[in-house]
């Protein structure tokens, strides 16, 4: 007895304390946007990964995410979540199918099988119906097949993995919590109106086209999978181009000189700040030398900024014949895999930064060109747009002549323009090519800003007479 009641004295502070180790903390429980809020992710004292839960035919499913990364474990989430789903149906179509003597398939099809049959009506007086208590397919699952669908797409290389995440973000930041919990019904022409002009007060009309590129995506998966019959008619948004403005010869002189000037100096801002807003990290709290090569760089290779987070010397190979230049072979970008040949200026840039981080030992040929001390290059790529932002308001170059605001990505405006104003009979096509892009994109954002009078000696040339 005296056991007995030891036990039961002792019983409630042990259960108490492993049930706290597998309750959810409270702060960490997050709902999956677009999803039903029962599905969420959270993390739990007996466990370092986060963990899924989610309700569903009844029941409370739970799992671990094997991860500690909060976006993996979404992701995770939400094909938990859709396999459940997939399931769940598939059983109660079976159960359909077991009590009534039809196979799965069968349990949809109401077509008489022979003569003097009849279909839906008799079935439903034999006690049959079909499979409809199934929990409601949602916009969101949808989303989840389109991006298993394009993962597909960037195996077999017909789609990039950079094209891949930016649909993932448009999903996760701004469709999913707006329209994942509706059904791809639910998703016509009146809530994607007001989906239109929500967006239109944030973003510009070239983003908010984009974002409804990526609805349509979605509808017409659930268009293949059956779930809606045709796509819904979508709002019309004139996308109104504004190209990025290039530099002029002059003004690109001023950012070169003006780098290398600033090298190794502090900025205005300060360490605060730096730390705080633009979260530099206090090693670099100074104008790193690097930024001069970017300019020289982008200028003479027609690189994207993106490129820089990429483009390691193995990439790189200097050719010496009747023309000196660079073959870049970088990864794919934008589905375009090509090497990249530079202008001669490029090769002296080269030369100059490979000497600098040869010191550092840092250019072997797995380092990358560009700030190769930093491992994560999203945050490499933010310390150098910060500094030449830093570089474009200290000579006043932030804005361009129709008050186009300024980026990394002007310069590669400014080598392609260069290029089409100086370059002699210059191919758009092979320019296109090389810079891998189109004709179609030269013409409606680099050249835009180009003016007949710029090449007046091309207008007014004649070919030689011949006799």
């Amino acid at each position: 007895m005296l056991l007995a009641v030891t036990a039961a004295a002792n019983e409630p502070l042990y259960t108490s304390g492993q049930r706290e180790r597998t309750v959810p903390i409270p702060s960490t429980i997050t709902p999956i946007a677009g999803y039903p809020r029962k599905l969420v992710i959270f993390k739990m004292a007996a466990s370092k990964f986060w963990q899924v839960r989610c309700w569903i035919a009844g029941r409370t499913h739970r799992k671990s995410t094997q991860t500690q990364n909060a976006q993996v474990a979404r992701f995770f989430a939400r094909q938990f979540y859709e396999q459940l789903l997939a399931d769940h149906r598939i059983a109660s179509l079976e159960a359909q199918g077991g009590r009534h003597g039809r196979n799965n398939d069968a349990s949809y099809d109401t077509t008489p099988t022979h003569a003097g049959a009849v279909g839906d009506s008799s079935a439903h007086r034999n006690g049959w119906t079909p499979a409809s208590k199934a929990p409601t397919v949602s916009f969101a699952v949808y989303a989840e097949r389109l991006v298993r669908n394009e993962q597909s797409r960037v195996a077999r290389r017909e789609y990039t993995r950079g094209s891949l995440q930016v649909l993932r973000n448009r999903l996760d930041g701004v469709i999913l919590p707006a329209l994942g919990a509706c059904t791809p019904s639910e998703v016509n022409h009146e809530q994607l109106q007001a989906f239109t002009h929500a967006l239109s007060e944030r973003f510009s009309s070239i983003t908010v086209s984009q974002y409804l590129i990526a609805v349509r995506k979605v509808l017409a998966t659930a268009v293949s999978l059956g779930a809606l019959e045709k796509l819904p008619e979508f709002p019309k948004v004139k996308a109104q181009t504004n190209s990025r403005g290039p530099f002029t010869p002059t003004e690109y002189w001023r950012l070169l000189r003006t780098s290398r000037a600033l090298c190794g100096q502090r900025p205005s801002d300060d360490p605060d700040t730096l730390r705080m807003k633009h979260g530099l990290r206090q090693a670099d709290h100074t104008q790193p030398p690097d930024l001069s090569w970017v300019i020289g760089f982008m200028v003479n290779s027609f690189i994207r900024p993106s490129d820089l987070k990429t483009l390691k010397h193995k990439h790189v190979e200097v050719v010496r014949n009747a023309n000196v230049y660079l073959r870049l072979t970088l990864p794919a970008t934008k589905s375009h895999d090509k090497p990249i040949v530079t202008l001669q200026p490029a090769v002296r840039v080269y030369r100059a930064l490979r000497q600098h981080h040869a010191q550092q030992n840092q250019a072997n040929p797995n380092d990358y060109l560009f700030m190769p001390q930093h491992t994560d290059r999203d945050y490499a790529a933010r310390v150098l747009a910060y500094y030449f932002n830093q570089v474009m308001a200290q000579t006043g170059l932030k804005l361009g002549a129709q008050g186009q605001p300024r980026s990394l990505y002007s310069l590669r405006h400014s080598s392609i323009t260069f290029r089409l104003l100086y370059g002699h009979g210059i191919d758009i096509l092979t320019l296109a090519r090389n810079a891998r892009t189109s004709v179609d994109m030269i013409n409606r954002h680099y050249a835009s800003t180009l003016t007949a009078e710029q090449n007046i000696g091309v207008l007014q040339s004649r070919r030689p007479q011949t006799r």
